[in-house]
């Protein structure tokens, strides 16, 4: 089993990356052999795409100036990490109604036309198949369900462009409500561990 982690969130306390590193050792203790690949967005985070990158990475590697060939390595290096993954997990907080900046940018890193997907005259197909992806997302209020689940942008964003790459095998972690006091706090901690638990006894 090879796994990759992304996290994404610059904080030092953050639940999403505790609980997101925690499901992953968890996965570990049932795989010892298990090979763990750590993107850590938050604190090295990638380059969000400028004028050069995106000419880069719309070209072959055989038509790419210096300069080009450059700024395409960490891209090109973040899509190998993605293809030879067969469990994804993805860890972010819920900020402005949906995901950081930094793992959008992975996405527009990965989100590859020729190699995470392509183009048919059937339409667009996913390159990326044949992985689990586990996506934790921590809230200070309740986004799962009720009255704020609509301005829940980040899961629907991202199990649109996982499909789109070939990723449907999706499960979401949610660690939410924490922003309501003490008890809720270690509710929702509580209840994410016996989540992560329940899905790493599945895996």
């Amino acid at each position: 089993m090879s796994i990759l982690l992304v996290t994404s969130s610059p904080r030092e306390d953050s639940l999403s990356t505790k609980v997101a590193t925690s499901f992953v050792e968890k996965l570990k203790s049932r795989r010892p052999d298990a090979a763990v690949v750590h993107r850590d967005l938050g604190n090295k985070p990638i380059a969000h795409l400028d004028t050069v990158t995106t000419s880069a990475i719309r070209k072959a590697a055989a038509d790419r100036n210096a300069e080009e060939a450059a700024a395409a390595a960490e891209s090109d290096e973040l899509v190998g990490e993605l293809l030879a993954a067969d469990t994804v997990v993805l860890a972010t907080g819920l900020i402005n109604f949906n995901i950081y900046s930094t793992l959008k940018s992975w996405i527009d890193n990965v989100a590859r036309a020729g190699m995470t997907f392509r183009y048919t005259a059937e339409g667009p197909e996913g390159l990326a198949t044949g992985k689990k992806v586990y996506i934790v997302l921590s809230a200070a209020g309740i986004y799962s369900e009720g009255p704020a689940m609509g301005m829940n942008h980040a899961i629907p964003y991202l199990k649109t462009v996982l499909a789109f790459m070939g990723m449907t095998d999706v499960e979401v972690v949610y660690v939410e409500g924490t922003a309501f006091g003490p008890e809720a706090f270690d509710k929702a901690l509580a209840q994410a561990d016996a989540r992560i638990s329940e899905l790493a006894k599945a895996a």
